[in-house]
């Protein structure tokens, strides 16, 4: 039951970062830098999630 709720912990903070870099790629002069970290920060939320739902099954 832990696994599952820090699963979905992982996937509200996914989504959150996913609003945030379409927020940045709305910008006229969007951060480059910034996308980069934010999309990096996804990949490990993602890779995370991976590994615990392997945990599960």
């Amino acid at each position: 039951m832990a696994l599952e709720a820090r699963i979905r912990e992982l996937g509200s903070r996914h989504q959150a970062l996913e609003t945030q870099i379409q927020d940045e790629l709305s910008r006229p002069a969007s951060d480059d830098i910034k996308l980069k970290e934010l999309k990096r920060q996804k990949l490990r939320l993602k890779e995370e999630m991976e590994a615990l739902r392997g945990q599960i099954h």
